[in-house]
């Protein structure tokens, strides 16, 4: 049986740091992954881009987008934070740009600079990957792990760290493995759900609009007809509902409410009913004598709506503007101001960018990543029950628990 000082279940972003840092302390590391390579989800990171972390240096208002769960990280960020992350990636050969939202990208070469960089440090510090290896079996004894079983091996280490990430993009690999591995020996799992991840609707009017891509508009919550959350940005329609990427956000809190939920579209938020009945009034006068309500659409809103607005809208298509009545106008422009849309729940983990939930952080050592259960056995990166918004806050669970995770035989 092979014996290691360190051995990581999961090649990703979390596993990978993990090993870097174990193995550049002087252990002798090993990654044992299931796939013919390693790091797969992070190649598809941000569309083959990247954000692997942000620029944000209020230290209060990064963790607020992990949500009251965010406290857990303080010690890991105090450690190995946002801006020692960014300096790390410099120093190992990956420059990087800030975009909109403080997003963090590799100035060039995307997913596989980074991928390319972490494989080369592994290189470096002789950490061996076991690739087509996938673990079947924890055997543990008396509070401590005493080996792994793959489908042809048994390995021994004197420290474990499941990294195995979430349920999220399962043709990656990332299937669950590891939340069945600590749930087996005896570690809590909060409810799973994916997240980040785009939204289906009760209506199927949302396919007119199709691949529209709206900017500058407000999105809010309604459960059972009162308002609750509400969020400025960008979204865009789909053939099943509603993606993008306020609504991605949103959804990573939609299992928390009960009750009946609707999304109110507001695609004018920056103008009041009465200036938005004002506009709609001009252009009639513009248009008057030639003009139809179909063209009046057309003025006030992308073209790729026009189809939809003219389902959802009473007045006929071909109506003369000129007698389009106010209480038309008004109805119009509440329209506008106010799509209404039924949420009917999440689509799945193959779309969703993360897991929601996982391993409790209450049975979790936060400044070591160490399982209170077990005194050789810890966890990295998507497994834990971590999540945040996009923006690059998600891989930065990866790098900072990761790196906690190995550094711990310091």
């Amino acid at each position: 049986m092979e014996k290691f000082d360190t051995l990581i279940i999961g090649g990703g972003p979390a596993g990978l740091m993990a090993a870097i840092r174990a193995s550049s302390l002087g252990q002798k590391t090993a990654i044992a992954e299931k796939n013919h390579s390693v790091g797969e989800k992070l190649l598809i990171s941000g569309r083959g881009r990247c954000n692997f972390t942000n620029a944000e240096n209020d230290i209060d208002i990064f963790l607020a987008h992990y949500g009251k769960k965010g406290k857990f990280l303080y010690s890991a960020f105090s450690k190995f934070g946002p801006f020692r992350t960014r300096e790390y990636f410099k120093s190992i050969g990956v420059e990087y740009v800030e975009e909109r939202g403080k997003r963090i990208f590799p100035l060039e070469g995307g997913s596989q600079r980074v991928l390319d960089a972490l494989l080369m440090q592994c290189r470096k510090y002789g950490v061996k990957i076991m690739r087509n290896t996938p673990v079947t079996a924890m055997r543990t004894k008396n509070g401590h792990v005493d080996y792994i079983v793959t489908e042809n091996n048994e390995y021994k280490a004197d420290k474990y760290i499941i990294a195995t990430g979430g349920k999220s993009y399962p043709k990656t690999g990332s299937t669950g493995d590891g939340y069945e591995f600590a749930r087996r020996a005896g570690h809590t799992i909060t409810p799973l759900y994916p997240a980040l991840v785009p939204v289906r609707t009760r209506e199927t009017w949302p396919k007119l609009a199709s691949g529209c891509d709206l900017r500058n508009i407000r999105l809010k919550v309604i459960l059972d007809g009162v308002e609750i959350y509400s969020r400025f940005g960008e979204m865009e329609f789909t053939n099943f509902g509603v993606s993008g990427p306020i609504v991605m956000e949103i959804s990573s809190l939609i299992p928390d409410w009960e009750g009946e939920l609707q999304f109110s579209l507001d695609m004018k938020p920056s103008l009041t009913p009465e200036i938005l009945i004002q506009r709609v009034k001009r252009e009639i006068n513009q248009h008057s004598g030639h003009g139809r309500f179909r063209g009046l659409v057309r003025s006030l809103v992308p073209s790729k709506m026009v189809s939809l607005i003219l389902e959802l809208s009473d007045i006929p298509h071909d109506k003369p503007v000129e007698y389009i009545s106010d209480d038309e106008i008004a109805e119009f422009v509440k329209l506008i101001k106010d799509i209404r849309m039924n949420i009917n729940g999440l689509w799945s983990y193959n779309n969703a960018m993360v897991t929601r939930g996982g391993v409790s952080l209450d049975e979790v050592e936060p400044s070591t990543m160490k399982s209170k259960l077990y005194d050789n056995l810890y966890f990295a990166g998507e497994i834990l029950d971590l999540n945040g918004t996009s923006g690059g806050f998600n891989l930065q669970v990866c790098w900072s628990t990761g790196y906690i995770a190995g550094s711990v035989n310091e």
